[in-house]
C-alpha cells in the first residue's frame, strides 16, 4: 500500500486544499450565493429585537403607553416571520447545492479511479480508496452545505454586532472585543492539532475498511483454515487504534468547545458589572444596557459554533487533501494527443519489437528486449518458470501497462497510437483469476460488448462450456452476487472466457484461463476453443500441457527474455531449457508426450 502523505501543516496549505472545491462548486454558485444571502439576512434579522429593546423600555414601557407598544411588537413579529422564511430558503438552497456538489465530486472521483493505471491500483488498498469515495466526500458535502456558509456569515455577524456594541457604549464595546483576542490565538493553536488528528482518523478508517473487505471476500479461506480468531484479532487491533485516535480527536474538540463555551460566560459577567457601573454613573441608560446585553446574546451562537465550524473546516481540508491525492495522481496510460482510430484486421498481426518493461520504482526490468511476431490467425503459447514475466508481457498488449522500451504493434500500429477505446475493443483478455461483478450472467458476459445478440451470447457460452447458466434460477438473468462467489472457481473461469471470446476479437489474450477446470470440462473447452483460435490471433500463457498443444508455436521466456520460439515438438527436441522446464513443471510435463496442433 502506498504511504499516506502527511497532512498540511499550515493555514495556507489547508486553504489550498479547500480551493480544490471551487471547480465543483462553480456551476452552483448562484445557489451557494442564495444560501449565503438567506443565512446572512436571517442572522441579521435576529438583531431586530435587541435593537428594539431600548426604544420599548425607554418609551412605551416607561410611559405606560400600551398603544405605542403594539407597533413595535408587530415590527418584532414581522422580523421573526422574515427570519423563519429566510431559514427555509437557506435550507432548501443549501441542500440542493451541497448534494449536487457531492454527486459531481463523487462522479469525478469514480471516473478518475477508472482511468488511473493498473500500477496505481496495485499500490493502494481498496479500503483507502473506498473511504475517500464515501466518507471523505460526505465530509466535504457537510462543510459546503453548512460550515463554509456559517463561517462567513458568523464572521460578518460578529463584525456587525461588534460595531453596534461599540456604538452603544464604546468602552464596554471595546472591552468585549478585547476579550476575543485570546480566543483567536488559543483556537488557532488547537485547530492545527485537530487537523493532524482528523487526518490520522480518516487514514485509519481506510485501513479498517480494507480489513473488513478482505475478510468478507476471503470468508471461505478464513473459515476453511479456522482463522476467524486471527483475522478478528487483526481487525480488533486496528479498531482499538481507531478508537484511541477518535478519542484523542474528541479530547481536542472538547478543549476547543470548553474554551468557546467559557468565553461568553466570562464576557457576560464583565458586561453586567461594567454596565451596572456605567448606568450608576449615568454614562449608560438602563434600556441601553438591556439592549447591549440582548445584542451580545446574538453573538453567543456565532462564538459557540466557531469551534465546531473550524473543526469541520479542518476535516474538510483533510478530506480534500485525501481526495486530491487521487485526482492529482498521474494518468500514465492514456490516449496520446491527436490519436484517432486505425484500421486493424480481424485477425490482426501482433508484434513485440525490442520490448522492455520495468515497474515504477523498481531496479531490474521484468522484460528485456523481447522480439516476437504472431501472424494473423496464429496462436502462440508463452511458457516459462514462475516470475519469468509471462503475465506482464500479455498485459502490455491491451496497455494495462505501457512498455518502458521498444513497442507493441497491431497490424503495424503502435498500440499507444490507438485510442484506448478501440484498442480494448479489438483486444480481449481472459485472466487466470476470473473477476465477475454483482450483476446478471448476461451483463457479465456482455460487459465488453453490451450490444451482443442472444445468438452471439449463446455461442460464447458454448465455446466456454458454460451451459450451466441455463440451470440457474433465472437463467441468464440470474444475479450471481459480488465477485461471483455464488459460483465455483471453474464456473467463474468459464464465464470470464465466454466474455473474452464474445464477438471474436482481433487479438485474444488468455492468461491461463483454464486452470480451475476439471480434466473433462477442460477437454470440452479446448475442443470448442480451437474453433475460436483458428479465426483470431492469440497469445496464450500456458501452465498446462493441453494448453501448450493448442498453440501453433511456443515461445520460451526466461528471466524476462524470449530465448526460443518454435513448434512444441521442435523445441522439445532442440532446446534443453525447454525440456527441463517440462520435466520440472508437473502441469506441463504431459506436453512432452504429444505434438502441436
Amino acid at each position: 500500500m502506498t504511504e499516506t502523505p502527511a497532512p498540511a501543516e499550515t493555514d495556507r496549505g489547508r486553504l489550498t486544499a479547500l480551493t480544490r472545491l471551487w471547480p465543483f462548486a462553480r456551476p452552483y454558485r448562484r445557489l451557494i450565493a442564495l444560501t449565503f444571502t438567506a443565512a446572512l439576512l436571517a442572522s441579521l434579522a435576529q438583531l431586530a429585537v435587541p435593537l428594539l429593546v431600548p426604544p420599548i423600555v425607554e418609551g412605551p414601557i416607561a410611559d405606560g403607553d400600551r398603544g405605542a407598544l403594539l407597533p413595535l411588537l408587530g415590527l418584532a413579529l414581522l422580523f421573526g416571520l422574515a427570519e423563519a422564511a429566510l431559514f427555509f430558503l437557506r435550507r432548501w438552497a443549501m441542500n440542493v447545492s451541497s448534494l449536487q456538489i457531492e454527486r459531481d465530486l463523487r462522479d469525478a472521483l469514480y471516473q478518475r479511479l477508472q482511468r488511473l493505471p493498473v500500477a496505481f491500483h496495485e499500490g493502494w488498498s481498496s479500503g483507502q480508496l473506498l473511504s475517500r469515495a464515501t466518507s471523505d466526500v460526505a465530509t466535504i458535502r457537510r462543510f459546503v452545505g453548512f460550515g463554509a456558509v456559517f463561517l462567513l456569515v458568523n464572521l460578518i455577524t460578529c463584525i456587525v454586532v461588534g460595531a453596534l456594541l461599540v456604538a452603544i457604549h464604546w468602552p464596554l464595546g471595546l472591552a468585549v472585543l478585547a476579550t476575543s483576542a485570546p480566543l483567536v490565538v488559543f483556537g488557532a493553536r488547537w485547530e492545527k492539532r485537530y487537523n493532524t488528528e482528523s487526518r490520522l482518523v480518516q487514514d485509519e478508517q481506510g485501513e479498517l475498511a480494507t480489513d473488513v473487505e478482505e475478510a468478507v471476500q476471503g470468508i471461505r479461506v478464513v473459515r476453511s483454515l479456522g482463522r476467524s480468531g486471527l483475522v478478528f484479532g487483526r481487525y480488533d487491533r486496528k479498531a482499538v487504534r481507531l478508537r484511541e485516535l477518535q478519542l484523542g480527536k474528541v479530547r481536542t474538540l472538547a478543549l476547543i468547545w470548553c474554551l468557546f463555551e467559557f468565553h461568553p460566560q466570562v464576557t457576560l459577567a464583565m458586561i453586567l458589572v461594567g454596565g451596572a457601573l456605567a448606568v450608576n454613573s449615568g454614562a449608560l441608560t438602563a434600556g441601553a444596557l438591556i439592549g447591549f446585553i440582548a445584542l451580545f446574546t446574538v453573538l453567543l451562537w456565532p462564538i459557540l459554533s466557531l469551534g465546531f465550524l473550524l473543526a469541520q473546516a479542518q476535516e474538510a481540508a483533510s478530506a480534500c487533501d485525501r481526495i486530491g491525492e487521487l485526482l492529482d495522481a498521474e494518468l500514465t496510460v492514456t490516449d496520446r494527443p491527436g490519436v484517432h482510430p486505425q484500421p486493424v484486421g480481424t485477425p490482426a498481426r501482433l508484434r513485440f519489437e525490442d520490448v522492455s518493461f520495468r515497474f515504477p520504482g523498481t531496479g531490474d526490468p521484468v522484460l528485456r528486449g523481447i522480439d516476437l511476431e504472431i501472424a494473423p490467425g496464429e496462436t502462440v503459447a508463452l511458457v516459462g518458470a514462475t516470475g519469468s514475466g509471462k503475465t506482464t508481457a500479455t498485459a502490455l498488449v491491451a496497455r494495462l501497462y505501457d512498455v518502458t522500451g521498444g513497442r507493441v504493434t497491431l497490424d503495424g500500429h503502435d498500440v499507444r497510437d490507438l485510442p484506448l477505446d478501440q484498442l480494448r475493443r479489438v483486444v480481449a483478455t481472459a485472466f487466470e483469476e476470473a473477476t465477475l461483478f454483482s450483476m446478471s450472467v448476461r451483463e457479465n458476459v456482455t460487459l465488453g460488448r453490451p450490444g451482443a445478440g442472444d445468438a452471439e451470447v449463446e455461442e460464447a457460452l458454448r465455446v466456454a462450456q458454460a451451459g450451466f447458466v441455463h440451470d440457474l434460477p433465472w437463467g441468464l438473468d440470474t444475479r450471481i452476487g459480488e465477485q461471483g462467489l455464488s459460483l465455483s472457481g471453474g464456473q467463474r473461469q468459464r464465464l470470464a472466457l465466454a466474455r473474452a471470446v464474445l464477438g471474436r476479437p482481433s487479438v485474444l489474450v488468455l492468461d491461463d484461463p483454464l486452470s480451475a477446470l476439471d480434466v473433462h470440462t477442460e477437454a470440452l473447452v479446448e475442443r470448442a476453443l480451437r474453433e475460436v483460435l483458428a479465426e483470431t490471433t492469440a497469445l496464450v500463457v500456458a501452465h498446462r500441457a493441453s494448453t501448450v498443444l493448442l498453440a501453433d508455436r511456443v515461445a520460451l521466456l526466461q528471466d524476462g527474455r524470449i530465448t526460443a520460439v518454435g513448434p512444441h515438438g521442435e523445441l522439445l527436441a532442440t532446446v534443453p531449457a525447454y525440456r527441463e522446464l517440462l520435466s520440472s513443471a508437473p502441469e506441463l510435463a504431459g506436453a512432452g508426450e504429444g505434438g502441436a496442433r
